[in-house]
């Protein structure tokens, strides 16, 4: 079901966070911007009262904030995650400015359930965490001294999707269904199982070839029947043994 308002479906992930001031000043941000779904990946420290003093009283944020053992559990119901870092990867996957991306971001929300994530304060995103989502997002800064605190990169990209409200038409997908974090993960998984069986990954000496999967197909948007179809030829080579 389509919600009133498409930020409705946004849910902001904080991976790892280590202060739990951040934590209130992140639900802060997002409050004042609209957004209300809020995630932790094992937080250091939380509930905790200084992230209640620096909520500045979001505590209806704070209350509903889901906690969660890690980012697939996160992600779990979401058709589209944008990694927000600042770092230079090598990962072959588009990158967007804040700008364009809460467009991007937006044109999906008004279908299905959508994320932002974020990395810890101090190291931000792991590469694993960075290829479990299907974009990079970016917030210009000064290239001499480009760290944003965490809850003011939270604050750019809440206040970038509430600009983007009156312009998400253009940039809705036309694409069927798209599959979930969860249907996508499970494909991985298959995938990696019949490479194993047939020989062609040896499981004592991966190297990266599963991260290589993954970006081929982060870079699309797979819909449900797409996955369906991908799986259904990954279980035909099994009949064949």
């Amino acid at each position: 079901m389509i919600p009133l308002c498409p930020l409705d479906n946004v849910r902001v992930i904080l991976s790892r966070p280590s202060h739990p001031g951040n934590i209130g000043a992140v639900a802060r941000a997002m409050k004042t911007m609209g957004l209300e779904s809020l995630y932790l990946v094992n937080p250091k420290s939380f509930p905790d009262k200084e992230a209640e003093r620096r909520s500045a009283g979001a505590w209806n944020i704070l209350n509903s904030t889901k906690v969660c053992t890690n980012l697939n559990e996160a992600l779990s119901g979401t058709t589209l995650a944008a990694a927000v870092t600042a770092r230079k990867r090598n990962i072959s996957l588009d990158i967007f400015d804040a700008h364009q991306g809460a467009k991007k971001i937006l044109g999906q929300a008004r279908k299905s359930p959508v994320a932002l994530v974020f990395g810890t304060e101090m190291s931000g995103l792991t590469s694993e965490e960075v290829s479990k989502c299907q974009f990079i997002l970016h917030i210009p800064a000064n290239p001499a001294y480009s760290s944003l605190n965490l809850a003011s990169a939270v604050q750019v990209m809440t206040y970038e999707l509430r600009m983007a409200l009156p312009n998400i038409e253009e940039h809705s997908s036309t694409l069927g269904a798209l599959a979930s974090h969860d249907e996508i993960e499970s494909f991985y998984q298959h995938f990696e199982i019949t490479m194993i069986n047939s020989g062609f990954l040896d499981p004592r000496s991966p190297k990266h070839l599963m991260q290589r999967i993954r970006r081929l197909y982060s870079r699309t948007n797979l819909e449900k029947k797409e996955i369906s179809i991908l799986r259904g030829m990954l279980n035909s080579f099994k009949k064949q043994e």
